[in-house]
């Protein structure tokens, strides 16, 4: 198995939008760079013509150049290895990979092996989540994470308490990936679903909590099925989308009987909490 990485030169506003850009068209790991951004895809489901149609709708508005290379699976480890550092949030809780020290400063400390798998804690979408999580009530809830990818936000929910956790993804790269992760946090029955949530035979027919942190194109066409897994006084917890694009998220929540309660914006990406009413 091979991954493709697009290492683009461009300035950190457009990084943002390139992320978001890459995201619709199959990337799902990002690494923020001094020169601009490096994203990563299996090589599978890498077409040069999409990279190429993208830089020229934006050629106008931004300067990018871009390369591509070709990286082995074996080689991804010690590229995190150079280059991964952990991450606080909030000074309560922190992302480590397997090859760091433990800090018992911390209220909370999550151990993943970072692989080609979105959610290793450095994007701000996941950051936002954190967030939102260390300070929401977890305890005793049952909890399903769509999109899971590393698994990381369902790690999250059951080290805030969750009784019962279950995972989804349609990336059976990411599906493994998050299962090495609970394994390395003490999850032993987590439930990581592959396929979409509209194909999906979940354990449960409503959960207290649903997160999703995916990108909004995503997020607005699978909102009924969120919804429909809540019970009135659940919470859903959404990301993968930016700040003016709260209003479109609004109105797709606002008709499923979700009311906004909380809010995190991060660099311009944001990550919301609702309640079913």
């Amino acid at each position: 198995m091979t991954f493709t990485k697009i290492i683009f030169q461009t300035n950190r506003e457009f990084a943002d939008i390139l992320t978001a850009e890459l995201g619709e068209i199959g990337f799902d790991t990002f690494e923020e760079t001094d020169q601009g951004l490096d994203a990563y895809i299996l090589s599978e489901r890498y077409t040069g013509s999409a990279i190429k149609e993208l830089v020229e709708k934006y050629e106008k508005l931004a300067s990018i150049a871009y390369k591509v290379e070709t990286i082995e699976k074996v080689n991804w480890n010690e590229e995190w290895e150079k280059n991964y550092d952990p991450i606080a949030v909030d000074s309560r809780c922190r992302v480590r990979a397997t090859f760091h020290e433990p800090d018992d400063s911390y209220d909370y400390e999550i151990v993943i092996t970072p692989k080609m798998s979105f959610g290793t804690g450095h994007h701000a979408t996941t950051r936002g989540m954190l967030e939102l999580q260390l300070n929401g009530n977890f305890e005793g809830k049952t909890v399903l994470d769509v999109g899971s990818g590393t698994g990381i936000l369902a790690i999250m929910a059951s080290k805030l308490g969750a009784s019962h956790v279950e995972a989804t993804d349609i990336d059976q790269w990411c599906v493994d990936n998050g299962l090495e992760n609970f394994q390395l946090n003490a999850l032993h029955e987590v439930d990581y679903h592959k396929g979409a949530i509209s194909t999906l035979k979940l354990n449960k027919p409503h959960y207290d909590v649903v997160i999703a942190n995916i990108n909004k194109n995503v997020l607005l066409e699978e909102m009924s099925y969120y919804a429909d897994l809540l019970d009135k006084g659940s919470q859903l917890y959404l990301s993968g989308f930016y700040e003016e694009d709260i209003p479109d998220i609004k109105n797709s929540t606002d008709s499923h009987n979700l009311l906004l309660e909380k809010s995190v914006i991060k660099d311009n990406w944001t990550a919301l909490m609702f309640s079913k009413y």
